[in-house]
């Protein structure tokens, strides 16, 4: 199985931890990841706030590599998964926009790229069977949330999965070892970049998320989006300070989880990397594992 990969730009930086565990679990699968040569980004919300052209064309410029070679675009990231989905369907629907936007980018494109979301990729390509086989060190007992927020299953003609009630990552989790746990707040937003820039906004709905998630009786949090991890990882203990909370709540990258339960070395998928510590879930996986080793 080959696809066009397009990490992103928070992949390689504020997310890089995303982008190291996708390449070692992707190897791990089978699943050959072909990086898009110079790609560009994908506007995210700058683009689409500003200009209706230049939103469809900083994401076309991308998938009309990729329709070059014939591949589906993997993309980890939600919003970029999100502007480019939208691109694809726009293109589709329009011979108009088809052309305006291959004279924009210079080059030819179809909408015969699909972009295609990391997490539809592994659950529905190479399929959750197929993954259970691999699974040598199960996620056993470790009670997941799993976060989907407000982008990648929204808007409902765009998403891959159910737009309120999203099952991919949980069924993912399930076939890890993993116990999904059930709660209301997987496809709340988390506040975006309202985090950085009116605090007083984003704050109340991070610690919304990460209060559901505790009350839910999660061990951790399972996402598969930079800003999500960002706000739910890095403000986590400045938003229980201004709450009066501790959650110490570990999030992990589904990838991540991914990685562990296929025996990859954690240290190896950027685990280190997160701001709450979330080896120690990992220490106490590997010493249930040791004691069912030896019973």
């Amino acid at each position: 199985m080959k696809y066009a990969y397009y990490p992103g730009c928070s992949l390689s930086s504020t997310g890089v931890e995303y982008d190291i565990s996708t390449k070692k679990v992707a190897e791990s699968l089978g699943i050959e990841l072909w990086e898009i040569p110079e790609w560009n980004c994908c506007g995210a919300s700058s683009a689409h706030l500003t200009d209706h052209l230049l939103a469809l064309a900083l994401p076309a410029r991308n998938l009309a590599i990729a329709e070059e070679k014939g591949l589906d675009v993997a993309i980890p990231c939600a919003a970029c998964y999100a502007r480019c989905k939208a691109t694809e369907v726009e293109v589709k629907d329009s011979k108009e926009m088809q052309k305006t936007i291959s004279e924009v980018i210079e080059r030819q494109y179809t909408g015969k790229a699909q972009a295609r979301a990391l997490l539809d990729v592994f659950v529905n390509d190479l399929g959750l069977q197929s993954i259970s086989t691999l699974v040598n060190k199960p996620l056993k007992d470790l009670k997941v949330v799993s976060y989907y927020g407000c982008l990648l299953v929204r808007p409902p003609r765009l998403g891959f999965d159910d737009a309120e009630d999203p099952q991919s990552m949980d069924k993912l989790i399930e076939a890890l070892g993993g116990t999904p746990v059930d709660w209301a707040f997987k496809t709340e937003c988390c506040g975006a970049a309202h985090a950085t820039t009116k605090s007083e906004v984003g704050f109340p709905m991070i610690e919304k998320i990460l209060t559901a998630a505790k009350e839910a009786g999660a061990d951790c949090i399972a996402t598969a989006c930079p800003l999500c991890m960002s706000n739910l990882d890095m403000r986590q203990t400045q938003v229980g300070a201004k709450y009066g909370k501790n959650y110490s709540l570990p999030v992990f990258y589904f990838t991540e989880l991914m990685g562990i339960a296929l025996g990859l070395n954690p240290e190896e998928l950027g685990i280190s990397k997160h701001f709450v510590d979330a080896l120690g879930i990992v220490k106490k996986l590997n010493e249930a594992a040791g004691r069912r080793d030896t019973a």
